[in-house]
């Protein structure tokens, strides 16, 4: 006999076990946090009532201006050259996803973007995990343990990827799970890093990339075939390889080898890649048996939440628990973690967790 498909309510997606593979830390600060912080190096901020920042964020990033959304990572951006101020952000993250009902969090950031105030990328790093140890000591502490592994981000756009590739290997013993190249996807193809890649293939270190957003199919064939991702960040125009439920060669080749989508809906209705919640390729994606997980990508530049975009795709797709099971269990799957502690995760802490609203 099936079980009846449950509609959850609020309370219930608060509670839910979740898993985050997609987050950038400096798109997901306290807005009290930034102009706390901003008063501190000196920088000029839009506004400094955190409610009214707070508020500017998602504005910028709704208004389909691209120079606006860019210019709200200047001004995080702009508070985390200190050690001081990554160890607060970094501690403060933690305990948000914790709050949130995290237990699984890989958080990303690019190292050569926090060196205006004199650290090295080194030094960033291990300011940024002394911050996201403390944060998850004091989540355990408070009885709501999550675990959040670190991807260090190469800009595709400049050419120190080669070189936060290093930091990785370096740092993978420390809480440093992986790899990612972010920036302008459109002119400023991953290939053009391959030497990023190849090194870490060599050294066995897994990474993302993102592709498919800005950028369509061309990006993502290039992600997995040339440079060897084992996930894409966002991938919402592999839908172009698909007609009336008929994958092609490339959209194939990806569900079929459990390559997983990092999908963000909110961020994506934002930068113009997807219409809306309804119509999100996310759905759709899912129903096909592809391996999609649901993320936020900017939790503070977004105004969003994991139960914020659980709750917007029960509301607005029809989800249901075992919708929401299936892409947190998709996400423990695809982490970059060693195989017995991903089951390790899944059977005792998300399965369980899932089952007890059923």
């Amino acid at each position: 006999m099936t079980a009846p498909r449950i509609t959850p309510d609020t309370d219930t997606l608060r509670r839910l076990p979740k898993a985050v593979l997609h987050d950038h830390l400096d798109g997901g600060l306290r807005p009290a946090t930034v102009v706390e912080l901003a008063d501190t190096v000196g920088h000029t901020l839009p506004t400094t009532d955190p409610d009214e920042l707070a508020a500017w964020y998602v504005e910028a990033a709704d208004s389909g201006d691209l120079v606006r959304y860019i210019a709200t990572f200047e001004h995080t951006l702009a508070v985390m050259q200190t050690r001081e101020g990554l160890l607060r952000t970094a501690e403060e993250y933690v305990l948000d996803l914790a709050a949130d009902g995290v237990v699984y969090g890989e958080v990303r950031y690019a190292p050569e973007l926090m060196t205006k105030g004199g650290l090295t990328l080194p030094e960033v790093v291990e300011a940024v995990q002394e911050g996201l140890a403390a944060g998850m000591a004091k989540a355990a502490a408070a009885g709501t343990p999550v675990r959040v592994g670190t991807l260090l981000c190469g800009m595709r756009m400049f050419d120190r990827t080669r070189e936060t590739a290093d930091l990785v290997v370096a740092f993978r013993d420390a809480g440093v799970v992986g790899f990612d190249i972010a920036g302008a996807e459109d002119g400023f193809p991953a290939a053009d890093h391959l030497d990023a890649f190849e090194h870490l293939r060599r050294e066995s270190v897994p990474f993302t990339i993102h592709a498919g957003e800005a950028h369509g199919l061309p990006s993502i064939h290039q992600a997995v075939q040339l440079c060897g991702a084992q996930r894409i960040g966002h991938g919402v125009r592999i839908t172009e390889d698909i007609v009336d439920g008929k994958l092609g060669r490339l959209a194939g080749w990806v569900r079929d080898r459990r390559i997983a989508l990092e999908m963000c809906p909110t961020s994506n209705l934002q930068t113009g890649a997807a219409g809306s919640i309804a119509t999100h390729p996310i759905t759709a994606l899912k129903d096909l048996g592809f391996r999609v997980t649901l993320n936020t990508d900017n939790r503070l530049v977004s105004g969003t939440t994991m139960t914020r975009e659980m709750s917007l795709l029960v509301e607005q797709a029809g989800w249901t628990v075992e919708d929401l099971r299936t892409v947190t269990v998709n996400a423990v799957k695809s982490a970059f973690l060693p195989f017995d502690e991903r089951n390790a995760l899944l059977r005792d802490v998300v399965l369980p967790g899932y089952d007890s609203v059923r």
